[in-house]
């Protein structure tokens, strides 16, 4: 609990920064809190997981300080265009943070070596703190734009290949960085609303997965078959992650692209709605193949109590597209 709170209070520290310094600070924090959260007594995974989380966020924050101090101290003796490029080194290293492309390989990796829990953590709050540092300097239109490609052909072509699901759930955030950095570009409430809305959707997806204790497509079959409810919301929960309309992982990518037309993003925005397609594709195929597995089916077998809320919180959040279109109307 106390190794939680240090993670969450270093986040806060991080984003509420007056100076680059106390930012840093705040990063540290978080990463010195989280590497006990990570650990696990029971096999050596999660060490293993956890030293390439460390080194990899260790690094990212030498080349922050680095570029910190030398931004404060030289900007007397260089010109703008050498700020410039320190600014592209502070936004690698808080790009590496993240996980975007191309400074990603840590990540599914680290992924790989953790628990359910400890990914949710990983790919939804450890996110929020970069993230908002990057849009303190989003005034690199073009290094951007090639992040955000890389990141969406990356996530979209190299989760096709997986048949562990926590790496597809990596590489399918990667994809979604993508995404978060593009409505970076536009509009900062719509980041906030995709950050939202993605945390809600990876939060259903990584319970069901929890509750059922499974790693690997070929174990999905195995239960989603014995219970059709679960099934049914796994299976909807995915098209809602790839942002099938009539679901709430729709409205983000939609206001997003219209942002970036609006802005005259259209390239971006073709190669984004191409290579999420991508990721779309290896959703619904796991969707498909756990629909098309006729074993021995029940409505309701062996579910926990607490499984209720979960099966209560996916109806509400599938079907918030609707609620958010009618409150938008009134307003």
């Amino acid at each position: 609990m106390l190794f939680f709170n240090m993670m969450m209070f270093g986040t806060l520290i991080s984003i509420s920064a007056y100076s680059w310094l106390t930012m840093w600070i705040g990063l540290e924090i978080n990463l010195l809190s989280i590497i006990p959260l990570f650990k696990s007594h029971k096999n050596y995974y999660p060490a293993e997981a956890t030293l390439k989380y460390f080194i990899t966020q260790s690094l990212a924050s030498t080349i922050i300080l680095f570029s910190i101090i030398f931004s404060m101290n030289m900007t007397e003796f260089i010109s703008n265009n050498y700020n410039y490029w320190i600014m592209m080194i502070l936004n690698s290293a808080l790009l590496m943070k993240l996980g975007a492309a191309p400074f990603h390989s840590w990540f599914p990796e680290v992924a790989e070596g953790l628990n359910w829990m400890n990914n949710l953590i990983l790919i939804t709050w450890q996110k929020l703190a970069p993230s908002i540092l990057i849009m303190y300097n989003m005034n690199m239109v073009l290094f951007f734009s090639m992040i955000i490609i890389i990141s969406s052909i990356l996530g979209g072509i190299y989760g096709i290949n997986q048949i562990s699901l926590r790496k597809i759930m990596a590489y399918s955030s990667i994809n979604h960085i993508a995404w978060m950095l593009a409505s970076m570009m536009s509009n900062k409430m719509i980041w906030l609303i995709y950050f939202i809305i993605y945390s809600l959707i990876s939060l259903n997806i990584v319970l069901i997965f929890y509750f059922l204790n499974i790693f690997y497509i070929n174990q999905l079959f195995n239960s989603l078959n014995s219970n059709k409810m679960f099934k049914m919301l796994f299976i909807l929960n995915f098209f809602s992650l790839g942002g099938l309309p009539p679901f709430l992982g729709f409205l983000p990518k939609w206001l997003v692209l219209n942002y970036l037309i609006y802005n005259n993003f259209y390239i971006l925005s073709l190669i984004l709605v191409i290579f999420t397609l991508l990721t779309l594709f290896f959703y619904i195929r796991i969707s498909f193949s756990s629909m098309m597995l006729k074993t021995n089916e029940n409505l309701i077998k062996n579910i926990k109590i607490n499984s209720y809320m979960t099966i209560l919180v996916n109806i509400f959040i599938l079907k918030s597209l609707f609620t958010c279109t009618f409150i938008f109307n009134l307003l």
